[in-house]
């Protein structure tokens, strides 16, 4: 666990095309200041206008996270906040000359890699962490996500779908960068083809393909290759977690207990946290101290 703040060590460019929009869009990750946070910048608008990465400027999680602030928004955010959290990449800011960040291949592996070829450097200043004090739980139906105290970060995720190559599968993840690189980075977004074929008819995926998304047909996957996972739908669904969460704005400390969730109901529970400030608190957890030096006599 980090204790002190960190940014990339120098800028990071990745290009590629939004999954909705179709539109190709450039994205350079520049090193920020201590306490700046994520912010994206859309340099295609006027004044170029400025977008922090919070959970109070969610405007949309119908298919993807979208934020918005004085009428400019950024779209499919999730994948690239996973990989700031996962990375632990406090200070960053994001150029982007479109409305949506491209979609790469579908997961934040791209992201992730790109971030640690250029390496992060430590910041003076401590990083401030979100802590979890009491349980607190939504649900509906047979969907729910809880979170509870812990001492470190932990993600433990359930679906289920009615598909002979997903059915119900489950997974926990105590979220750091080894983890985050080696276990959930890949796991790719995932989709049907006969969801894929409407979203197409009515103006939408136009830039989804087999080179970026997952696409399961009848009982077969449409993809050369197939799964980099056995499970990598769950991974998946806990990497969308990882980008949620990290719109608090800061390094939680919490377990997570996901059925069923998604976007909405991410950010559903978000505002429950919120609403309950009983539930948490700021704070920044001890520095280890130095051994004591044995006396000699």
């Amino acid at each position: 666990m980090y204790l002190f703040q960190r940014t990339v060590a120098s800028p990071v460019t990745c290009t590629g095309v939004g999954v909705h929009s179709g539109k190709p869009v450039t994205l350079v990750v520049k090193p920020a200041p201590p306490n700046h946070g994520i912010k994206f910048v859309r340099t295609d608008l006027r004044d170029a206008p400025r977008i922090p990465a919070l959970f109070r400027m969610v405007t949309d999680t119908s298919l993807a996270t979208v934020l918005g602030s004085n009428g400019a928004i950024v779209s499919t955010v999730e994948h690239l906040m996973a990989c700031f959290s996962g990375m632990a990449v406090d200070n960053a800011l994001v150029e982007v000359d479109a409305y949506e960040l491209p979609i790469m291949d579908g997961s934040a592996f791209p992201f992730a890699d790109a971030v640690s070829r250029v390496g992060c450097v430590e910041q003076e200043a401590r990083r401030c962490f979100f802590i979890i004090k009491k349980p607190l739980e939504i649900e509906e139906d047979d969907r729910s996500v809880s979170i509870y105290p812990a001492s470190g970060y932990t993600i433990s995720a359930t679906i289920e779908y009615d598909h002979p190559l997903i059915g119900t599968q489950s997974r926990t993840v105590e979220v750091n960068t080894e983890t985050f690189m080696n276990d959930i980075s890949k796991a790719r977004t995932f989709g049907f083809y006969h969801e894929y074929e409407y979203l197409k008819q009515h103006g939408l995926a136009r830039g989804g393909s087999l080179d970026n998304t997952v696409v399961l047909d009848g009982s077969s996957i449409l993809n050369e290759g197939g799964l980099r996972f056995d499970d990598e739908f769950v991974r998946h669904k806990i990497l969308d977690c990882i980008g949620d969460f990290s719109l608090l704005g800061m390094p939680l400390l919490g377990r997570i207990v996901a059925c069923k969730s998604g976007h909405l109901f991410n950010h559903r529970l978000l505002e429950a946290l919120f609403a309950n400030k009983e539930c948490w608190e700021t704070g920044f957890p001890e520095l280890p101290q130095p051994a004591a030096k044995a006396l000699a006599f």
